[in-house]
């Protein structure tokens, strides 16, 4: 529905600025362009131009340029030409149409200056107040609340703080021994579901080894006994392979689910055409292992002696988001795109999920490396954002502090510094809600065990509760 009125206002007001700088001639019909713009270019650049954001015009956006860049194309860019495609009237009518669409690409438009207010507007009924809990940090990127009601966090440099209700810092001791690796480090965190017997806890984190004058590095699980703000019994549950140099898409979210899964993510490690779509290696996949590391023996690749047994789902890039939704118990994962299609997906056991060899993004220097958006045999997302949103951190609200959020998603955007608030209706996204604008980078978002949804934000580093405000 949304999409319909959007196009709906597009068409209005191209039809209106066109007619301004016409001396008042009559509105122009863009149906046509419409139809071929959806049907040949939407796929790269968005049916709504989102693509088009930001965009560094290397040929120029004139009338002529576009002209030229539609007919002939840039074979270095990977940009067809549709010289034989289409008439020079029928090219000039879609330039017309793509100038008037660019114009109204500002809704994605992000100000460089974090706002630092105490209140949020969010509905009709009610504000978000902010309530500090954490501040003083750098990239805080892990959550998780103990049985007190203390909040534990990660922060990516290496150090693992507990934060109680008078907001006093802690430092645990005995944290895996990890360096800020680029976008690596000391990452998520989470309890074992018999906690308060075992007080066993999950710590996702960049292990690194040197080889020669090389540093290289992983994503590694690791298992540790928590008791007096220390972390003892520490031992590595998985180790994944690859190493590399590369300093980037570690994925490294963990959550157990209902039965007691441990699930966790792995990124691709930058390595697209060699890690996703082989199921020899751990990288741009999502896994499933029991809560001693050891492998379930209903993982869908378990049989396949070329496969890594912990392999749940492959075709990855970075997964930094999974949660499960309490309603139906559905695994919801969310990764980066490259330069357009963060994707949202629903991860079942065994399915592919396509990345590279389809995708609704290109790559970051506009170059196109896949024309396919879906492909049979390879799973489709439920949901994806052009331009990239930088999704990181995920969480159903699941308690009725939040009118009309009940049962609805919470993705966190570090790209365009808001919460994003996705309305569910079965497996489908059906409506968008942007939150806390331009509050700063948020790293994650958490729903605590009382109901009250947390948002850690990055660069400076604060964690906020968001308190619902009702309007009076």
């Amino acid at each position: 529905m949304k999409k319909t009125i959007l196009w709906g206002t597009i068409l209005c007001l191209g039809a209106w600025l066109v007619a301004c700088q016409s001396n008042k001639s009559p509105e122009r019909d863009f149906s046509a362009a419409k139809e071929r713009f959806t049907t040949n270019c939407s796929g790269c650049h968005g049916a709504q131009m989102e693509a088009f954001t930001d965009r560094k015009w290397k040929h120029g956006n004139a009338p002529d340029s576009l002209f030229k860049t539609i007919k002939y194309g840039l074979s270095d860019l990977g940009m067809p030409t549709f010289e034989a495609a289409f008439t020079d009237e029928e090219i000039n009518d879609l330039v017309a149409y793509i100038r008037t669409g660019i114009e109204n690409t500002g809704q994605y438009e992000f100000e460089e200056e974090t706002v630092r207010s105490d209140t949020f507007p969010a509905t009709v009924d009610f504000d978000l107040k902010l309530d500090t809990i954490y501040s003083g940090g750098e990239v805080p990127w892990g959550m998780v609340f103990l049985p007190n009601g203390d909040l534990l966090v990660t922060e990516v440099k290496g150090e693992l703080l507990r934060i109680n209700a008078k907001q006093e810092k802690t430092k645990i001791k005995g944290v895996p021994s990890t360096q800020q690796f680029g976008q690596g480090g000391l990452m998520d965190i989470e309890l074992h579901p018999d906690f308060d017997a075992n007080q066993i806890l999950y710590i996702s984190y960049s292990k690194i080894k040197i080889e020669g004058s090389d540093t290289l590095a992983t994503t590694a699980i690791a298992r540790y006994k928590y008791a007096g703000d220390s972390l003892t019994d520490g031992k590595d549950l998985i180790v994944a392979t690859p190493y590399s140099k590369k300093p980037y898409h570690f994925g490294s979210r963990i959550e157990f689910d209902a039965a007691g899964y441990l699930f966790f993510s792995v990124g691709d490690r930058g390595s697209r055409d060699v890690n996703p779509q082989n199921l020899d290696n751990h990288c741009g996949k999502i896994h499933r292992i029991l809560d001693d590391g050891s492998i379930p023996e209903n993982n869908p690749f378990v049989g396949d002696s070329t496969a890594v047994p912990s392999i749940y789902s492959y075709g990855h890039r970075n997964p930094q988001g999974i949660a499960f939704n309490p309603q139906d118990g559905l695994l919801w994962e969310h990764e980066h795109g490259p330069r357009g299609g963060d994707e949202l997906n629903i991860i079942q056991a065994s399915l592919n999920y396509g990345w590279p060899e389809v995708s609704y993004g290109i790559n970051y220097d506009g170059t196109i490396f896949t024309s396919d958006t879906t492909r049979q045999g390879m799973q489709s997302p439920v949901h994806y954002w052009v331009p990239s949103i930088a999704p990181c951190g995920m969480d159903f609200v699941d308690s009725d502090l939040y009118p009309g959020w009940e049962g609805q998603l919470l993705t966190a955007s570090l790209r365009f510094k808001y919460l994003n608030l996705c309305k569910i209706e079965g497996k489908k996204v059906v409506e968008e809600e942007r939150l806390l604008h331009n509050i700063g980078r948020i790293r994650n978002v958490k729903v605590a065990p009382d109901g009250y949804i947390y948002v850690a934000i990055e660069q400076p580093g604060y964690i906020f509760k968001l308190l619902p405000i009702k309007k009076s």
